[in-house]
């Protein structure tokens, strides 16, 4: 009956799991998400719950209840396996997703037996808990949840990871979440050095609580490199290759460490062996890709390059890019890194088809539009040799608000253009004014108003000009 789904409903969003934690479908490819855990199921054990329970909430996403429902089976025996002392503790997240899957499939009847089997666990657990208890276990295997879903999500997922060493600070596998969520979070370009040694003193402690864990010395690593501590990071690389010479998630980092530091022929060895073991992650096809593109670049950067030797390497960037994006459709760099290498290629038609489809997107965050108005402006400048149109989409991605390392990079593009063309001597009143709309978006407003001016000393009657001086000058 009706009441009894209603408070079936209300017991539901009370539980603890992945259908309460707000993780969203548009946020992820399912199939590139999939893949990653099902590769992490097979190589890292010990996460086999954490693991099981996620692929199931990924199944129901696909809309494959049956196959959630045999994930979770396997989730009940890795944790009967591992920890048949506390079963119910261990089980609460596990339980909580049979009882929202079987609720989805209209079986209500098993969905109550789950939730009442939580809230009794609960009871035992804790005499104040209704269904609710947070266990630090609970908070930690969420924080994992968080991590997978994308950078939306890392913030979420730092402060899981600090609740649950709040209860238990030398926890081994919460001080790894806590510090792989504060690796992510400084991943981006905009996060500058002041920010960077929590991130390094988590990592050092991680490494310290998990000595055989080498995808936490592979971040520490990396973290070291981005730091300018370049010897000290290739240490621990040489250290896990050692430890760990087969093992993908860790191959995956060493390849990126070596990359960065110029040493491009042994990335592309070490992304060959995880691509051997790992044929269809995301990761490693793009890392090949940019390893490709780095070699093309460096060529035709060397003047007597034969064509066809850039040929050469252009063919496997493409191939390895057009897998990414396949798999992942929401790759939204890899679509300019896949356009950028067309026109490397002289395949101009290719790449504006690219850039076009990305461009028509309506799911892109600010700072990948961005990003991708930069490239497509390079694109026409570089390429195509059109001014006017690279001026117009640099410009497209000032217009975004959002401060981002690439909106940065628009405006010195386009701020460079103009100067140019002003100081030849061949600036016209469009191009004064255009760099007073610049300084206007970078709230610049002096120097905006100093444009403007310049603009109606040539054209004196242009409406555009004459508003948006007025209106300057109205701010301040």
């Amino acid at each position: 009956s009706t009441i009894s789904n209603d408070s079936l409903k209300t017991s539901l969003l009370q539980l603890e799991c992945h259908f309460t934690w707000a993780l969203l479908k548009k946020d992820v490819g399912l199939v590139a998400l999939e893949d990653t855990i099902l590769d992490h199921i097979k190589f890292v054990k010990e996460h086999n719950i954490t693991d099981y329970n996620i692929l199931s909430y990924v199944c129901y996403l696909k809309n494959s209840n049956e196959e959630a429902l045999r994930n979770l089976q396997k989730a009940e025996e890795a944790i009967q396996k591992r920890h048949p002392g506390e079963i119910a503790r261990r089980s609460l997240v596990t339980w909580g997703n049979y009882a929202w899957i079987y609720y989805h499939m209209q079986r209500y009847e098993e969905a109550q037996t789950y939730v009442s089997k939580v809230e009794n666990s609960c009871k035992n657990l804790s005499s104040t808990a209704h269904g609710k208890i947070q266990l630090p276990e609970v908070c930690a295997e969420q924080g994992w949840a968080l991590l997978r879903f994308g950078r939306h999500y890392f913030e979420r997922a730092k402060n899981c990871f600090e609740n649950a060493l709040k209860s238990e600070p030398d926890n081994p596998d919460f001080n790894a979440g806590y510090a792989i969520a504060m690796f992510r979070l400084g991943s981006s370009p905009e996060r500058y050095d002041e920010e960077r040694w929590p991130c390094l003193e988590a990592l050092k402690r991680a490494v310290e609580l998990n000595p055989n864990n080498t995808t936490l010395l592979a971040l520490l690593a990396l973290e070291l490199q981005r730091l300018k501590q370049s010897d000290e990071g290739e240490r621990y690389i040489e250290e896990g290759l050692q430890k760990t010479p087969d093992f993908p998630v860790f191959l995956r980092y060493a390849a990126i460490f070596y990359r960065k530091k110029g040493n491009v022929g042994k990335a592309v060895k070490i992304l060959e062996k995880a691509l051997a073991m790992t044929p269809n992650s995301v990761i490693v096809h793009h890392q090949l890709g940019l390893c490709y593109k780095f070699k093309v670049l460096k060529l035709i950067k060397s003047r007597y390059t034969p064509q066809e030797e850039v040929e050469n390497l252009i063919e496997p960037a493409i191939f390895h890019f057009k897998t990414v994006i396949e798999k992942k459709p929401l790759f939204f760099s890899a679509y300019c890194d896949l356009a950028n290498m067309y026109a490397l290629g002289k395949r101009y038609e290719e790449a504006e088809e690219i850039f076009q489809k990305v461009l028509q997107r309506n799911d892109t965050d600010c700072d990948n539009k961005q990003e991708i108005y930069f490239n497509y402006g390079n694109f026409q400048h570089f390429h195509m040799k059109s001014e006017s149109k690279a001026i117009k989409y640099y410009i497209e991605g000032l217009k975004i608000e959002e401060d981002s390392y690439a909106r940065k990079m628009c405006s010195e593009a386009v701020e460079k253009l103009l100067r140019q063309k002003i100081r030849s001597g061949l600036g016209h009143a469009t191009d004064f004014g255009t760099l007073g709309l610049v300084h206007k978006l970078n709230g610049k407003k002096q120097e905006a108003i100093e444009c403007y001016k310049k603009a109606i000393a040539l054209d004196p009657n242009n409406e555009e000009y004459l508003n948006a001086l007025a209106e300057l000058q109205l701010s301040i």
